[in-house]
């Protein structure tokens, strides 16, 4: 009897995993598909650079090409090095917060990518260098958008990103 029902508790858990990594891999996320190719439509790039008290967080290589789904979010990375692809089926605008979303990681005042202020500090956000006092997740995502936030102090204005390399 007990070999049974450890049988049962483990296919559930097992179950349960399964699903619960499927979710996130291969669902619409803000109306953004995850299709089997790239889109042709709409294909520009943005450059994104976070910093938490002064050290650079990593936006990670693949992130909306999820491997158990095999495909391409519309918005998604195939590098390190922060650079965005936007690769759409169609004519839309899209938002640093859709990016944010596909890689399923927060974008709030208090919490970009796991990096978070502490009592009294702030984000700072930067687009092409000028400083950006808005909602971060509302920043339009245009060809060449340069894009960075830093979380806590410093604050110190970023120089220009320039390593497009063809993007």
């Amino acid at each position: 009897m007990k070999l049974v029902v450890s049988l049962a508790v483990a296919a559930a858990l097992t179950c349960a995993g399964a699903a619960r990594a499927a979710v996130p891999a291969g669902q619409p996320v803000d109306g953004i598909r995850c299709d089997q190719m790239e889109g042709s439509v709409l294909h520009i790039h943005q450059h994104l650079a976070i910093y938490d008290h002064g050290k650079p967080v990593t936006v990670p290589d693949d992130v909306g090409r999820p491997l158990v789904a095999q495909c391409f979010y519309w918005l998604h990375t195939h590098t390190p090095d922060g650079i965005i692809h936007v690769e759409s089926p169609n004519f839309k605008t899209f938002n640093l917060g859709n990016f944010f979303d596909v890689w399923g990681q927060p974008l709030t005042k208090t919490n970009v990518a796991g990096a978070q202020t502490k009592k009294n500090e702030r984000i700072a956000v930067w687009v092409d260098g000028n400083r950006y006092a808005g909602n971060p997740r509302a920043i339009e995502l245009t060809q060449h958008l340069d894009v960075t936030i830093e979380v806590g102090p410093p604050y110190a204005k970023p120089g220009p990103f320039t390593a497009w390399n063809g993007n």
